[in-house]
């Protein structure tokens, strides 16, 4: 039984406030934690958001000592690489500033908010229902940063090096404004982030009915053309190691989607639901 029939019946009113207070509280923790970003946001920007501009990166050195060793990975040999970034607004740094910090605190407090959310539905559910659902919540946000990471480490690093290099004529030369710098890198991470929940969303589908495991594995080679092909399209590098390092993880979230959503139901199992919902509708 629920929690909310365990302690009488909330009115309308009583959600109403239930959800302001939620919400207060998810606007105080984004608000404390953009605060705390906005301090060491110049610290950030030297070692973490322009990080992938010079040539000391982590994924370009591990890339340089994969390189010494087999022939076909991106040339990252030099060391001295750098990219400049140019600004061309009189305000744009200290927007950026501002904008950066809290979207820096949606991630930090991503995980508080999924639990604010969880707080606010948790009465309504059953116990089986709520266990479900703490599996759902932990597991989305596991995802969620591990899309975040792919973004930073691996996507928006190989694309900033093909576009910042690539060159149309010899008579231009590039200049990456900060503006066009950081709603690249915000968008590829948050991108990431958020289809690193495929699995989760197929799951969802697949409670309501919208999805069997079926559909997914007829579609299977269709799935891994286009992951390579969506690989191909955010990193183009061209390069068969960028497009194996992003293409892959896509494909395997597909196969996590197959693993998660129900199962087709036998064909009498079917036939006797649709009996008893034909039944349902005479009546």
């Amino acid at each position: 039984m629920p929690e909310s029939e365990e302690m009488g019946e909330m009115s309308f009113w009583d959600h109403l406030d239930a959800l302001r207070w939620t919400l207060m509280r998810s606007v105080v923790a984004l608000i404390l934690f953009a605060i705390l970003f906005y301090c060491f946001m110049p610290y950030l920007f030297d070692h973490v958001i322009l990080a992938p501009c010079r040539g000391d990166f982590v994924l370009y050195e591990w890339i340089r000592m994969l390189g010494a060793q087999i022939p076909f990975f991106p040339d990252f040999g030099n060391e001295a690489y750098e990219v400049k970034i140019v600004n061309i607004a009189l305000a744009s740094q200290f927007f950026i500033h501002i904008s950066t910090s809290f979207s820096f605190a949606v991630v930090a407090a991503f995980p508080y908010l999924i639990f604010e959310i969880w707080r606010f539905i948790s009465p309504a559910l059953y116990e089986t229902e709520k266990k479900k659902a703490r599996w759902v919540l932990v597991f989305g946000t596991v995802m969620f940063f591990c899309g975040v990471a792919l973004g930073y480490f691996m996507i928006f690093p190989m694309t900033l090096r093909f576009l910042a290099d690539y060159n149309l004529s010899a008579y231009i030369v590039n200049q990456v404004s900060l503006d066009s710098y950081m709603d690249n890198f915000l968008m590829m991470i948050f991108a990431m982030g958020i289809v690193f929940e495929l699995p989760l969303v197929s799951w969802f589908l697949s409670q309501i009915g919208l999805v069997r495991k079926s559909f997914f594995r007829t579609y299977r080679r269709h799935a891994f053309v286009v992951c390579f092909i969506v690989a191909a399209i955010i990193t183009p590098s061209g390069d068969p190691f960028t497009m194996t390092a992003v293409g892959l993880p896509l494909y395997l979230l597909y196969e996590m989607s197959i693993f998660l959503v129900k199962a087709d139901k036998p064909v009498e199992e079917e036939e006797e639901d649709e009996t008893a919902l034909t039944h349902a509708e005479d009546e």
